[in-house]
């Protein structure tokens, strides 16, 4: 699978996934090849480019569940557009509360682990897609942080907000790999306009008090010159939040000036950096998507490389691999083992999508010793989930 800009697409190539219309209904199917109409229809929709499977590349597994994941993403980012829309317009951004609440009962009160797939962004749409993504990993943050269902709106309507400044910034800005100082000056002016499109002395569409200082504390986080300028300035945990959530949506995002980083790259780069990305938000993030799930393809840090066959719930890096130099099975949760053998990061692909189904991972699971591992890996996500419980109560 490779990434082709929309400059370079030809009739003939597949896709590899699949393009969906603003209603979310499929255009173009996975698999399908490409003809000039429908390059000419991608042009028209402003895409950067797509990701293309290889001539003879068998067409990669994936679940039904990453496949709604898409389109949810799809439908929602013209939903937000019409709602910025409006807003650019000075008129009541209608839509607002129910899509706050159509994206927290997707994503904020789930028991469980998910995938976090990102789209493919361009200048053009790049403001809609980056709230959207920052709002659903802000409702999964709030979730793991038992924050009440007001905090929750209140925080996930902020991070469908909070992105409103991009809207004035000039495109040949937006498509610079790097900003100057000039640059991030025009950037930061342009976040002040947008946030005066919410009238905030006025209120003038009665926004709960929350919601404004969030985005107000998360913009002055933004556009701070350094680290130590941070340390005079309050911060909530709603902002905390929503930080957390931008940092990781930027690192994994897809855009044409450099490729992704894994979401290992990502957290690793958070917890690097206690002193601005709260830890207690990193964590909960760490513990809301599958950073290193079964059948994701790896680097160790001696140079080989493996698959992961049962990820760990507890320690995502930590699981259960399969090294391909030995062909031995190795517990990563082991000190002694972790103390040989470490994973170093996703094996360096344009798309981090599984790779391995099911089925193929079952033939591993009847070894006695696995099972056993796997049994003590569900109890410790079980206590876990019990004190995040337990935090709920507390209202951390």
């Amino acid at each position: 699978m490779k990434f082709v800009e929309s400059k370079d697409l030809r009739p003939g190539m597949r896709l590899a996934k699949p393009i969906y219309n603003k209603m979310g209904v499929m255009l173009y199917d996975r698999n399908s090849y490409l003809t000039m109409s429908g390059i000419k229809s991608i042009e028209n929709f402003g895409l950067i480019g797509l990701f293309i499977l290889e001539p003879a590349e068998p067409l990669p597994p994936v679940s039904q569940e990453d496949l709604e994941f898409e389109q949810f993403q799809i439908v929602y980012m013209f939903r937000i557009k019409d709602i910025m829309d409006r807003l650019q317009k000075e008129q009541e951004p209608e839509g607002l509360p129910e899509l706050t609440l159509e994206i927290l009962k997707q994503f904020g009160s789930l028991s469980r682990k998910r995938n976090f797939i990102q789209t493919l962004r361009s200048s053009v749409d790049f403001v809609y897609r980056h709230a959207i993504s920052s709002a659903i990993l802000s409702a999964m943050i709030s979730n793991m942080m038992g924050f009440s269902q007001k905090e929750k709106i209140n925080l996930v309507t902020a991070a469908l907000l909070y992105d409103l400044g991009y809207l004035y910034v000039p495109r040949n800005i937006m498509e610079k790999a790097d900003w100057s100082p000039d640059d991030q000056h025009v950037v930061n002016e342009c976040w002040k306009k947008g946030f005066q499109l919410l009238f905030p002395d006025t209120n003038k569409y009665m926004l709960p008090a929350e919601v404004l200082n969030t985005i107000q504390q998360t913009l002055s986080f933004m556009s701070a010159p350094n680290a130590e300028s941070l340390k005079e300035k309050p911060i909530s945990k709603y902002a905390k939040a929503l930080v957390v959530a931008d940092r990781f949506n930027r690192l994994t995002a897809m855009n044409l000036h450099h490729a992704p980083v894994s979401e290992v790259s990502a957290i690793r780069s958070l917890r690097n950096s206690p002193d601005l990305y709260n830890p207690m938000a990193v964590s909960a993030l760490a513990n809301s998507i599958r950073v290193l799930p079964s059948g994701c393809s790896i680097d160790f840090t001696n140079g080989d490389k493996g698959i992961v066959l049962v990820d760990n719930p507890a320690n995502f890096l930590a699981p259960i691999v399969l090294n391909f130099r030995d062909n031995q099975i190795y517990d990563l949760s082991d000190p002694a083992v972790s103390a040989q053998i470490q994973i170093a990061d996703i094996m360096k692909t344009m798309d981090n999508r599984i790779v391995v189904d099911e089925e193929t991972l079952k033939q591993f699971s009847s070894d006695e010793k696995l099972s056993r591992t796997l049994a003590r890996f569900r109890k410790q996500m079980q206590e876990k989930m019990k004190k995040y419980e337990s935090r709920k109560t507390a209202n951390v």
